[in-house]
């Protein structure tokens, strides 16, 4: 648990002393400084690339549990921002973390973290260059700032969708809640890969919910038609069905924390030769599950053709609402 006992409570260490053991902990996926910790800022090369940034955070009571282990919070962490990178079709590069704690904070708990968070850093190529830790009294919680960089002469954006698209989704949707937002993978290689294929024209990962974040990638005066059948739908999703009382389609759309690349294709675009390269490169499923089409008086933005009984199409999380 992130709270413990006192003897193992973070009150009383000080934040130097407590610094110097993030430090230690993280291991060589800290660089020396000035392009590492140990200064007032870090100091990056220039690349001459486009930069990417992106920033996302975990929070105790709303990403995660005290039953959660830190490993998985962890990878949690680092993976959900490693995905906003792979949207853009970039490379992830380094990382800032900044940490609210309470005096409380199990030490033991935070060391199993900061070291399963530098081997994920290590194993995707991010250097944590700096960071910075506070005391609070409300809920505990990390926050990661990841830079990235282009990869291809050009950066994917959420924009750039045109009305005869094809819409396709990488993976399979629904019940993350089950485990698989802590164990998803960053379609890292998928995002570069499509990002230099000029007949893509938009992308998004899939964080909120298909129900919400494919909105974004409707162009104005367009809809989206997604055929119900086509939707690859994760076993999770359907197991959740099984107690939830709503079919599986409703899990696929609103559950959220997929971590999936949702993008739009020109319809000049051959499937067949697209299918075809993806499997010659990729394991990872890929699904075209609808197009955009113009939008009309009687059709909502979002339109789902042959949905299962009881399928209502509602909106995905989103905080505050």
């Amino acid at each position: 648990m992130l709270t413990s006992s006192i003897n193992d409570q973070l009150r009383g260490l000080g934040e130097s002393a407590f610094i110097r053991e993030v430090i230690a902990d993280f291991g060589s996926a800290c660089p020396p400084c000035p392009h590492g910790p140990g200064d007032d800022v870090a100091v990056l090369p220039p690349t001459g690339r486009q930069r990417l940034v992106t920033t996302d955070p975990v929070i105790l009571g709303r990403h995660f549990t005290q039953a959660d282990r830190p490993a998985d919070v962890a990878a949690k962490l680092i993976r959900r921002n490693l995905s906003d990178i792979a949207a853009m079709g970039g490379r992830p590069e380094a990382a800032i973390l900044s940490m609210a704690l309470t005096g409380d904070s199990s030490r033991r708990w935070l060391r199993a973290f900061i070291r399963a968070l530098g081997r994920e850093a290590r194993r995707f190529g991010v250097a944590i260059v700096g960071g910075d830790c506070a005391q609070t009294d409300g809920a505990p919680g990390f926050f990661l700032t990841l830079l990235g960089e282009s990869t291809s002469g050009r950066v994917l954006t959420r924009a750039g969708g045109q009305i005869g698209d094809a819409l396709y989704v990488t993976g399979s949707l629904g019940g993350s809640r089950l485990g698989r937002q802590f164990r998803f993978q960053p379609r890292l290689d998928e995002g570069r890969w499509l990002a230099g294929r000029r007949s893509v024209h938009s992308m998004i990962d899939l964080s909120d919910g298909m129900a919400k974040d494919l909105l974004d990638l409707i162009p104005d005066g367009a809809a989206a038609l997604i055929e119900a059948s086509d939707v690859p739908i994760a076993p999770a999703a359907r197991r959740m069905a099984q107690s939830s009382g709503f079919p599986a389609l409703h899990h696929a759309f609103h559950d959220g924390e997929d971590f999936e690349l949702l993008f739009t294709i020109s319809a000049r675009a051959a499937p067949e030769r697209l299918a075809a390269a993806w499997r010659k490169r990729f394991k990872t499923r890929l699904t075209r599950i609808g197009r955009i089409v113009p939008l009309s008086a009687n059709r909502p933005t979002i339109e789902v053709i042959h949905p299962p009984e009881g399928f209502l199409l509602g909106e995905g999380y989103e905080h505050f609402r």
